[in-house]
């Protein structure tokens, strides 16, 4: 039990803060609906404790590394039947919020289970956010938090500007940090196998490099 909800539990005003809190949840979801009815392919949109954000077009730094990245995370998932690997337009939905992570991977016995026509994907086993100005507080936030709190198994953020990844692994829970790399090699616990040089991400000699060794 969180300190925030002890803290409730013991106040007198617990019911009327539980029918302000019913009340919030429940307009939250009409705009949450609206926010499915309304949104389209174009731009990336998510939907966060009960904001709907349309995102601004990515710095070319940080396509670059997304696109350098997915590219050698989807090569070795396929060639090893690992799962799914996705890019940006995958809307997640967790219990709250709504997310197009900028990569995320579904295990295969997860990824077995999807439709074609599907357009709302549960929890992924592995997420990639690349960092920019206008979205790393919410990466290292509210998206942080959530992650953890619906079983994304590992995460990492991946700075564009100063070449720099951290890699984080949930336990009880929790993100615990496991590694922060400039230079060396970077290798996934949940993605079997998966092991590459930092620079692969920023560049493109390094990057085709790894990619012939897959």
């Amino acid at each position: 039990m969180t300190a925030i909800l002890e803290e409730l539990i013991k106040s007198p005003q617990l019911p009327r803060h539980v029918a302000q809190l019913k009340d919030l949840l429940a307009d939250e979801r009409k705009r949450r609906e609206q926010f499915y009815d309304e949104m389209t392919e174009a731009g990336k949109w998510e939907f966060i404790n009960g904001e709907v954000i349309v995102h601004s077009p990515a710095r070319y730094e940080h396509t670059e590394a997304a696109e350098m990245l997915f590219l050698l995370l989807s090569i070795h998932v396929g060639r090893h039947d690992l799962g799914v690997v996705k890019f940006e337009k995958t809307l997640v939905c967790l219990a709250r919020n709504d997310y197009e992570p900028d990569i995320c991977f579904f295990a295969k016995t997860k990824a077995a289970r999807f439709k074609p026509e599907q357009m709302k994907f549960p929890a992924p086993d592995f997420i990639v956010e690349v960092l920019s100005p206008s979205t790393e507080a919410n990466d290292r936030g509210v998206k942080f938090e959530d992650y953890a709190a619906n079983g994304v198994r590992e995460y990492w953020l991946v700075d564009p500007e100063r070449q720099h990844v951290e890699q984080h692994l949930l336990r009880t829970g929790k993100y615990h940090r496991h590694a922060s790399l400039k230079t060396g090699e970077i290798a996934s616990s949940v993605i079997t196998g998966f092991r590459v040089p930092v620079r692969a991400f920023f560049n493109r000699t390094a990057n085709l490099a790894a990619l012939q060794k897959l």
